[in-house]
Formats: structure tokens, sequence, C-alpha cells
């Protein structure tokens, strides 16, 4: 094995210079090594909730629970701020079934869709069947409408970065928040290590070969089938994408962003058998909406935890 403290305090290093805090883990899921960087510190999750909302969903379809075919009418978001896609952008009411809420929600992280999806399978049940598989540090406490009501929302896009300003330095040294969708007691909450137990459950069923001492969580395989799918249809591939995706790899994942959060998780899946989950949450302190170089700096921290991986 080689010594990677002095690539880990270069990485720490890089984070702090490019303004970004954060909890990162990389995953070898045939022989289990790993390497992160603070992979158990708590962070809400913003969208990568919709991971454990669509498994849910997938396990009650699967249970005769709930009919994929279902025509739900949905409300139009009608939402006008950068950001929110599919129907929280429609301006009218559409009635889409419940197999079609799952994609757009997940693939294409629609939040409008994800809540019609919680109306169905509330925030209570969705964590008790997570805590049920076994997941313990993943938590669901609210739907998504509760993210389109931050500070955000009341600022024009001028001024976006005052709402930045505060969910910088409103925070407390025990993580909790002035405004509720960052406090970790309020929010949906979950770890970068959390979120690859979660990945490597998913994708166990596909890894072939010897897997030496590995031991996954149980999940239902036609819902992991389904959402190992629903990944890979991913829409928004600006982040970890451009350091993971190639000819020669696959990468599919679920991307999360919340004023100043920003995170993705996902597997990428080499032409030559190696397979690695990889899961990105990150805190910016930066008071600015567009930061570019936050998203590529995430990427090559990313990356380079699972080049040294690829060395063992």
């Amino acid at each position: 094995m080689l010594n990677s403290e002095s690539l880990l305090r270069e990485l720490r290093d890089a984070l702090h210079e490019g303004g970004l805090t954060g909890s990162f883990l990389v995953r070898d899921l045939y022989t289990g090594e790993e390497l992160g960087i603070d992979p158990d510190t708590e962070l809400p999750t913003a969208s990568l909730v919709k991971l454990p909302l669509a498994l849910a969903t997938l396990e009650r379809i699967r249970l005769g629970e709930v009919d994929g075919a279902q025509q739900i009418e949905v409300a139009p978001g009608r939402i006008t701020t950068p950001g929110p896609t599919g129907l929280s952008r429609f301006r009218h009411p559409a009635r889409v079934a419940v197999d079609d809420l799952l994609y757009l929600s997940t693939s294409v992280s629609d939040g409008t869709a994800s809540d019609a999806l919680f109306e169905i399978t509330p925030p209570a049940q969705v964590e008790q069947m997570v805590r049920e598989w076994g997941f313990r540090d993943l938590t669901v406490r609210h739907s998504m409408r509760e993210l389109s009501e931050t500070p955000a929302e009341r600022f024009e896009s001028a001024d976006a970065h005052l709402a930045h300003a505060l969910a910088i330095s409103a925070g407390t040294s025990g993580r909790g928040h002035r405004v509720p969708q960052l406090d970790v007691a309020r929010a949906n909450t979950g770890t970068a290590r959390a979120f690859v137990d979660l990945l490597e459950a998913l994708w166990a069923p596909v890894l072939t070969g010897p897997r030496p001492g590995r031991t996954s969580r149980a999940l239902p395989p036609e819902p992991a089938a389904r959402l190992r799918e629903l990944m890979a249809a991913n829409l928004l591939r600006h982040r970890l994408a451009p350091d993971f995706a190639s000819d020669a790899a696959t990468w599919s994942s679920k991307t999360g962003t919340l004023l100043n959060l920003r995170h993705e998780v996902g597997v990428v899946e080499h032409a030559d058998g190696q397979v690695f989950a990889v899961a990105v949450l990150t805190e910016s302190q930066v008071p600015a909406d567009s930061q570019p170089g936050a998203e590529a700096l995430m990427a090559q921290v990313a990356r380079r935890l699972r080049d040294r991986l690829r060395e063992w």
C-alpha cells in the first residue's frame, strides 16, 4: 500500500486555497480499499436525498404497494429562479406516471417531481426503509419544497451573493445553522461514507469476480437495477463527470446543490474491470453563486483520490 499522507495534505491545502471544505471518500468496490478526507463529516444532502427517495419508491412498486403506471396530476412549480428543472418550471398542471416521475426526480433532478413522489412515500417512511436496509447515517426529514424556501429566493439574482454570505457566516461549531435547510439537526443529512455504502450496495449485484472479505448491505435487486439505470442517465454532468467519464469509463451519479453546498456521488466503471464508488459533499466559503473553479476543484480532488487507489 502506498503512503498517502502527503497526498492528503496536498489535497487539503488545495481545498483550503480554493475556499472548499467537505467530506470526500473513494472506495474500490472489489477490494474495499478506500481513501478520503473527513468522510464522516455530516452535511445537509440537498438533492442527494432523491436517491433514497427513488429507492424507497421503486421498492414499493416491486411490492405492489405503488403502481408505476399510475398517472399523478402534478401542480406546476412555476419557479423562475435559476437552477430548478423539469416540472419545477412548468406553468400548467401535468399528468405524469410514477415511473416517469422517478426519471424526472433522479436523472433530471426535478424537485417538483420529487415532491410528487414524497406525497406517495412521505419522508418519515423513506427514512424508515433506509434504516431497515441498514443505512444509519442517512436522514430524510423533509421534502424538496423546503429547499426552494431559502434566502436565495428572497434576493434578486444580482444579490445572490448575499444569500451565500449568510449561508457561510450563520453556522455554528456544532453544525447548527440559522438557515434551517443547512442545520444538520433539521435538514436531510448524510456523509460521504454513508453514500459510498449506499452505492456499494446498489452496485454489488453487478460486480463480477472475487470480492475478498466484502459484504454489502442487501438491497432488492430490481429496485437497485432501476436506480443504477436512472443514475447512468443523469443529465447534470458539469461537476465530477468531466474527470470520470471517458470512452474507457462510464460514470453514473447524482448531484446536489443548495446555496453554498455542492455535492455529487457516483460510481465509475472502468473498461479494465475496476469499479470505484465516489462521494463528494462540499461547502464553499466563497460568497458567490457561480463557481466553476470550485466544481473543477471538487472533481480534481476526487480523481486524484481515485488515481491513488488505482495504483494500489
